[in-house]
């Protein structure tokens, strides 16, 4: 792709960027930071997301008013994404890193 046809692909995604940080749940921050930052919100949202989806079935499961099986459902389908993610993530982390190691200087 040449640049010219990245910078408009990048145009047409701000809108959506902006978006998904707008939505309820995407307290996503978008502004610079390191990567370590970055990494560390994201294990610190699937995190949450766990603990939301355990707090939710034990409501559940307790026969608390208002908690709905398709929600709580819905809160563990997440947080089973959200880890399955992270998990590919980390792994792809352990083999750039396995790569960088194995260069010749």
């Amino acid at each position: 792709m040449s640049t010219p046809g990245i910078d408009r692909t990048l145009e047409q995604m701000k809108p959506l960027t902006r978006e998904v940080v707008d939505s309820p749940g995407g307290n996503f921050q978008v502004e610079g930071g390191g990567f370590a930052d970055a990494l560390r919100g994201s294990l610190e949202r699937i995190n949450g997301l766990q603990s939301l989806s355990g707090e939710m079935s034990r409501a559940f499961q307790a026969g608390e008013p208002g908690v709905a099986l398709h929600d709580v459902m819905i809160a563990s389908q997440k947080a089973g994404i959200a880890f399955e993610m992270g998990v590919q993530v980390r792994n792809r982390l352990v083999n750039a890193y396995k790569d960088v190691m194995n260069m010749q200087i």
